[in-house]
């Protein structure tokens, strides 16, 4: 048994770490990525620098703490539901947020495994929960991701167990 992890998608355009920031703390988390990413740091004291001089940025960080929040609620939310179908179309669906991921646009370039990490399911799960999304005309399955066509409808998902 090693520590625990947890997964997150962080799609371009997307950043994070920002409370970490805010408390001038060292960075408590291993981050790696999947896959080939191009990744750019703002260095603390910037960070702080443009807290104090900047209302535009400081609602910047506001809004982005004030969604984080939000999606820390709902990501709790979806661990607990028992409808696997429901867990990959909620989780799905919180990786196209407006206001933290802004660049991911209609299509999600996402493995099956990558997103059975993020939801804690197996990849052959994944696999049927997508295959029951895209029959009920919410997704369709791509080559190298997920399209999404009714994005309020994957967000407000419950299904029943079949």
């Amino acid at each position: 048994h090693g520590p625990p992890m947890t997964f997150t998608g962080v799609p371009p355009g997307a950043w994070f770490g920002e409370g970490t920031l805010l408390k001038r703390e060292p960075y408590r988390y291993n981050i790696q990525a999947l896959r080939r990413s191009t990744v750019a740091g703002l260095p603390l004291e910037t960070f702080h620098e443009l807290l104090e001089t900047s209302i535009a940025f400081n609602r910047f960080v506001l809004g982005q703490i004030n969604e984080r929040l939000g999606q820390f609620i709902a990501a709790r939310e979806i661990d607990r539901l028992n409808d696997t179908d429901s867990r990959v179309a909620r989780g799905l669906a919180a990786m196209f947020h407006q206001v933290l991921y802004p660049g991911v646009g209609e299509l999600l370039r996402i493995t099956q495994q990558e997103l059975g990490y993020v939801v804690g399911l197996s990849r052959q799960r994944v696999n049927e929960a997508l295959n029951a999304l895209q029959d009920r005309g919410l997704i369709r399955i791509e080559y190298g991701g997920v399209r999404v066509l009714d994005l309020e409808g994957l967000r407000t998902a419950l299904f029943a167990q079949d």
